[in-house]
């Protein structure tokens, strides 16, 4: 069960794909782990930490599970955005809390990064018939240069285990 998640972003360029997505999981300071991608439940009594705690925490080659959003384009002048939501329950003690992810195509850091925020308080609303106590967001966004280079913008909540 994790104990703590941070969350991080990152952009990413390169003449490739997967090239991009390398920079953007440098950018986001996680290309040394290997990242499992899971749904979206925040667990009871998981504390939300810094980035910088949380990967003092982390050893190269650790299998590492995430939350993650991601998009990517080599459209010149693309906007792409993505975004990790996260509606925080009441009593994190006893209560889980919900994740949602969201990419998107011309939309700005902040449309994403509220539309994320939006989809997670529904969600989690819809499941158990409550309110959050509060929603937040990680986003980045970023725009396709000129040249069409491939572009990654990624979002993710990392989680710790102990």
């Amino acid at each position: 069960m994790p104990k703590r998640v941070f969350f991080t972003c990152g952009v990413g360029r390169d003449s490739e794909y997967l090239g991009s997505f390398e920079m953007a999981l440098r950018a986001a300071k996680i290309e040394c782990y290997n990242l499992v991608t899971v749904s979206s439940i925040l667990p009871p009594k998981c504390r939300i930490i810094p980035r910088e705690e949380g990967l003092l925490d982390l050893e190269p080659g650790s299998v590492v599970f995430t939350v993650m959003s991601r998009i990517a384009s080599n459209e010149p002048h693309r906007r792409i955005s993505a975004s990790i939501g996260v509606a925080i329950p009441q009593n994190m003690e006893e209560e889980w809390g919900y994740f949602a992810e969201h990419h998107a195509f011309g939309d700005d850091k902040e449309k994403a990064g509220q539309y994320a925020e939006h989809l997670a308080y529904k969600m989690y609303e819809s499941i158990t018939d409550k309110t959050p106590e509060k929603t937040l967001n990680i986003t980045e966004s970023a725009i396709v240069d000129e040249d069409g280079r491939w572009t990654t913008v990624l979002a993710a909540a990392v989680f710790l285990m102990e």
